[in-house]
């Protein structure tokens, strides 16, 4: 049970507000309390129902056993009322606010009907009872949402609140927050990074699966990056301070996973509409159960139609669907949490339940995306030397693996090389100018295109080739090696157990992307791409009615992620801009985490549906029986509470799904 439009919009709020006033609870507004499902909350949250149904208990047993002439009339009346108020009051006064902020129709005017017209035709205890089962699937559904919201916090939010810093030597603790830029943490075993930092270590071993969903250690030289949440296993170590607590990696990943659901998917949306259109309807039909029958039965009896219309406003509640179907996709995005793997919304789990085509970049999506230089074959009278340290200075202005590679293949940057007029030709390599000659450094594309000879066929090599020109004359080439992911192989016969068709773009050479592609049985695969002809294989696909996801790192190929449908982003851990562009980020760069959240959006879109399919069923059959006589107060409340009850547990239960 809900609030019929509150649950919609605030069922996954962030994690300091519950965004639900259950039925019988105290509650104040401004406190922001969180009702975690600790032994005294809970115990909390029960009070009211465990008074009113101890009362309600008692009041049946006066009914049944003492003489009727002493519990009648005035004290039986109060004694109900009694049991009623610690439940019924705070319905009462939702639905007085509700009306007064306009929304008339909610579900808390349906039950304060209902349960006021059954003291009004002396049904005393299906009233108390009706408000009771009330009140109690509304604390069951606040436990149900603070549960996902806690299992998501505790999984994301593993920042300390202390860390301990060196200053002068001496090391002091105080609060994470007010450690500033530069500030240096000793980090024991066992202990947890509280800030994004640098590690100052010589070597250190991380379990990261606070950030990754993966608990294997991962080993740190002395410069890398390690990350607030990141767990230190071996020996002490030192880090320098990057980035204020409330900028780190993990407080934007908690954020957004918080949000998710503010991208509410189709489904979500149309039961959201659908409860603003249908709740008034159900009104006007229990009238006209109560009234129309006197104009065509000959033994009409108001107070058993009457009695009729309260139990249909009872089983028309649309509690069931309204909480269920959010805390649905909010469980989706937890499990998918818990793998590792961040939706930015509910909306693309419903997305990528229906993706038909992965397209993947090959570069550090399929492969390993480290590079090693394999040979190097220079025409007759090229200095070796002197020409490899002009490539590494020019290199050294490119972020690409293949610079990179080349850098740990020649070394240290020679600080005599003075490049100027340097440009990056997209899709083709580098061009600069050293001591007033042309050095061209990238593919044969980009010897084609300033028109230089070279005496070898391309095609011949597989491996990546970067070729090389000096004042205008081909100067030989390096081939570099990548490696394929050690997991490429399951994520694409994953895929294809689920019927997705896969293709493999890239920028790379052919030969290098068609020995991939029939290495993993990709089913297309296309090399030697631009950017812009990246964009247009996809539109090919898309014009073909496809549902088309994207993966790759998400900056560099960011027009071909907003062309798809749903764009995934390898890595997550490695760029802000990357959780910023993707709608799914996968953040441990395994590529079998794409068909793990395509099943995820499967399992919950399945999930969601059951709910619907299980809410319509139960009270269309029930509507009909107390809309005919046939169902009572009892019936309804299993249509209304029972109903919503399956429903929530139903939902959770992704959470605990392995996938």
């Amino acid at each position: 049970m809900s609030h019929t439009h509150q649950t919609a919009d605030h069922c996954c709020a962030t994690a300091e507000k519950t965004g639900h006033k259950p039925a019988g609870t105290a509650h104040n507004e401004e406190d922001g309390h969180d009702h975690s499902a600790t032994s005294d909350s809970t115990l909390k949250l029960f009070t009211p129902a465990i008074i009113s149904l101890a009362l309600l208990l008692l009041a049946i047993a006066l009914d049944n056993w003492m003489p009727q002439s002493w519990f009648k009339g005035w004290i039986r009346i109060v004694w109900y009322i009694a049991a009623y108020a610690p439940v019924g009051i705070p319905v009462l006064k939702e639905a007085v606010q509700s009306i007064a902020k306009g929304a008339v129709f909610s579900e808390f005017l349906l039950m304060s009907i209902a349960t006021i017209g059954a003291f009004a035709i002396g049904e005393y205890p299906e009233a108390v009872a009706v408000m009771l089962f009330y009140a109690v699937g509304e604390v069951f559904q606040t436990l149900a949402v603070s549960r996902a919201k806690a299992n998501i916090k505790s999984l994301l939010d593993q920042r300390p609140d202390e860390v301990t810093i060196i200053t002068n030597g001496q090391t002091q603790t105080i609060k994470a927050e007010s450690a500033p830029i530069g500030a240096i943490i000793q980090l024991k075993p066992g202990e947890k990074l509280g800030l994004d930092g640098t590690l100052l270590s010589e070597t250190a071993s991380f379990n990261t699966a606070a950030l990754t969903g993966e608990s294997k250690p991962d080993t740190k030289t002395k410069g890398a990056t390690v990350l607030a949440g990141m767990i230190n296993l071996n020996t002490v170590a030192q880090v320098s301070v990057t980035t204020a607590y409330t900028d780190s990696k993990l407080s934007k990943i908690l954020t957004l996973v918080q949000n998710a659901t503010a991208q509410k998917a189709p489904t979500e949306l149309f039961i959201r509409k659908f409860a603003r259109i249908y709740t008034p309807i159900v009104v006007v039909l229990a009238i006209l159960i109560c009234i129309l029958p006197m104009l065509f039965v000959s033994d009409y009896q108001f107070r058993d139609w009457l009695y009729r219309a309260l139990v249909f406003l009872v089983i028309s509640c649309p509690c069931a669907l309204v909480i269920s179907i959010p805390l649905g996709y909010f469980g989706g995005i937890g499990a998918a949490s818990k793998n590792g793997i961040l939706f930015k919304g509910s909306n693309f789990l419903d997305i990528m339940a229906g993706i038909q085509h992965v397209v993947m970049d090959k570069t550090g999506t399929l492969t390993e995306g480290v590079f090693q230089v394999q040979e190097v074959i220079l025409q007759p009278g090229v200095d070796r030397d002197s020409i490899l340290q002009m490539v590494n200075a020019l290199e050294n202005n490119s972020t690409h693996p293949v610079a990179t590679a080349i850098h740990q293949f020649v070394g240290a940057v020679d600080p005599a090389i003075t490049l100027s007029e340097v440009e990056e030709i997209a899709g083709h390599g580098l061009k600069a100018s050293v001591g007033g000659k042309e050095l061209l450094v990238g593919n044969f594309k980009l010897m084609d295109k300033f028109s230089i000879p070279y005496p070898i066929d391309p095609a011949t090599i597989v491996y990546t080739v970067i070729a090389i020109a000096y004042d205008h004359k081909f100067a030989g080439y390096l081939t570099i090696a990548d490696s394929i992911k050690t997991d490429a192989q399951v994520a694409i016969d994953k895929l294809k157990a689920l019927n997705v068709h896969t293709t493999m773009l890239s920028g790379d050479k052919n030969t290098v992307v068609q020995y991939v592609a029939r290495s993993l049985s990709i089913d297309n695969a296309f090399g030697d791409l631009l950017p812009e002809d990246k964009v247009d294989k996809v539109k090919a696909l898309k014009a073909n009615g496809q549902t088309v996801a994207f993966v790759g790192d998400g900056v560099n190929d960011a027009p071909v992620v907003a062309l798809s449908d749903a764009g995934i982003a390898m890595g997550g851990l490695g760029s802000d801009a990357t959780i910023e562009t993707a709608d799914v980020v996968i953040q441990d760069d395994r590529p079998e985490k794409i068909p793990m959240a395509i099943h995820i959006g499967k399992q919950t879109k399945k999930i969601v549906w059951q709910n619907i399919t299980l809410a319509f069923a139960v009270k269309a059959v029930v509507l009909v029986l107390g809309a005919g006589g046939l169902a009572t107060m009892w019936e309804a409340v299993f249509a209304d509470v029972g109903v919503a009850l399956l429903a929530i547990l139903n939902a959770v239960r992704i959470q605990s799904m392995r996938f």
